[in-house]
């Protein structure tokens, strides 16, 4: 965990409960500060079993990714060095009714609005910041061994950069640890010794929450419309993305995938060291099976550069783009039948991310819809040559059916498990049945790591 000196002597309010906001209060609390714990949700809330010291919040952070903590273990870990003072547990009050006199910050979950939720003006009334877990990071990193700092943000490729540039780290003998919008929560991270390397993926809503992270090495990948119930325009969301330079110190590196006007225009105002990329930088994709079609070009283009401004080899480099698995639900190849290749793309939760994928194979039986974002596919347009059939699903279903008829094959299959079959029994040797939906999975299904395992299931099925 990540507990620092710097939080010590301090008040916070911790709004939010899920993950991140469970690894805050535990972090803050070891950090020797006081924290005010609020959750909308009682049943978040009843996590913290105020008054008892009972609370399980890392068992909760960690999930099925560590074993668990015993239900009557304390809060704190000895591991984590002196226990908080008696009286220091999270008191659990909300603060939109309570005092915040004093507090050196709220820490919200990146996803709660900050554009609409009383809980910003709250804020400002108490004249108290407004900020994020990865924000406390960045206050206690002067405590931390001498290390590294990588942040990654645009709209698409994230996950998969971030934990490529963490995989050829790894390759390289460099210690190195991915978080923010990925993996475990930062704080809730064991300090890496010095050398070490902390790789964050950083969403616009995570930079919005942030003040001072002077990230060594800052990423920006690409910007295309999403997330416009939360900014006011596309000038707007690209603002929030160049402020991850804007912290930057000028001697700290800027790389930049000039692909897109916004990033091009980007690139221009960062007035510190600039590395440009391009996914035409890079040639053949045909020995690294788990990194096609161009945007993992720029993802690749992009986790290079990183990999050698933080003093990696060549070598190293391109041993790591061999060996690289790949995510879940991020072109995953989950399986083949009868020579028909069933690919997950579930990640792909909008039109300008699935037109890669649509790129990368050249026959595709494409399974698509969902909640849409917008009431176009025109980043799609170009690859449809590429497309056999397409099978639509979800409340985006008919629509997507109208614009895509008069050009390709389309049945409209309302579920994902219809369209499986459908698309399965179409398919002829050497094609892919590819599940990229282009749209939100809210509609029938919790997120988008539910509607890929869905698919899988269904694929397994056959």
């Amino acid at each position: 965990m990540i507990a620092s000196p710097a939080f010590s002597g301090k008040s916070y309010a911790v709004y939010g409960l899920a993950r991140s906001g469970l690894a805050t209060v535990e972090a803050l609390l070891a950090g020797g500060a006081s924290v005010m714990a609020w959750d909308e949700k009682a049943q978040a809330r009843n996590q913290l079993l105020p008054g008892t010291g009972r609370e399980t919040a890392r068992n909760a952070v960690e999930g099925s990714h560590l074993s668990a903590a015993s239900d009557s273990g304390p809060l704190h870990h000895a591991s984590h060095g002196p226990p908080p003072r008696s009286g220091e547990e999270p008191r659990v009050a909300d603060p939109l009714a309570t005092s915040l006199y004093g507090f050196a910050g709220i820490v919200v979950s990146p996803g709660v609005p900050i554009n609409r939720h009383p809980i910003a003006a709250r804020a400002r009334e108490a004249k108290v910041p407004l900020i994020g877990d990865i924000e406390l990071f960045a206050r206690a990193r002067a405590d931390l061994p001498p290390h590294k700092v990588v942040g990654i943000t645009g709209t698409n490729g994230k996950s998969t950069t971030t934990a490529l540039i963490h995989h050829i780290l790894k390759m390289a003998g460099v210690p190195s640890e991915m978080g923010g919008n990925i993996g475990l929560p930062i704080l809730a991270q064991e300090p890496l010794p010095e050398g070490g390397v902390y790789v964050l993926e950083l969403s616009s809503y995570q930079i919005d929450l942030t003040q001072s992270l002077d990230c060594d090495v800052a990423v920006l990948l690409n910007v295309s419309p999403d997330h416009l119930d939360r900014y006011d325009g596309m000038d707007d969301y690209a603002a929030s993305k160049a402020r991850l330079f804007a912290m930057q110190s000028p001697d700290h590196a800027a790389v930049i995938a000039a692909d897109d006007d916004f990033t091009r225009a980007i690139a221009g105002l960062v007035t510190g060291r600039k590395i440009l990329v391009s996914a035409a930088d890079v040639k053949d994709q045909s020995r690294w099976p788990a990194l096609q079609g161009p945007h993992n070009a720029q993802n690749v283009a992009a986790a290079a550069a990183v990999a050698r401004e933080l003093g990696v080899a060549d070598a190293d480099i391109a041993r790591a783009l061999e060996t690289y698995p790949g995510l879940p639900h991020r072109m995953e190849r989950v399986g083949e039948r009868d020579g028909v290749l069933f690919v997950n793309d579930s990640k792909a939760t909008n039109p300008t991310s699935t037109a890669p994928a649509l790129a990368a194979y050249p026959a595709i039986h494409w399974i698509l819809g969902g909640r849409a974002k917008g009431d176009d596919l025109d980043p799609c347009e170009p690859w449809l040559g590429h497309v056999r059939a397409a099978y639509t699903i979800g409340e985006a279903g008919p629509m997507f059916a109208k614009l895509l008829r008069t050009k390709v094959s389309v049945e409209e299959c309302g579920v994902l498990e219809t369209a499986v079959r459908e698309a399965a029994d179409a398919a002829d040797v050497g094609e892919v049945v590819l599940l990229s939906p282009a749209c939100a999975s809210f509609d029938q299904f919790r997120d988008y790591e539910a509607r890929g395992e869905a698919f899988r299931a269904a694929v397994e099925a056959l």
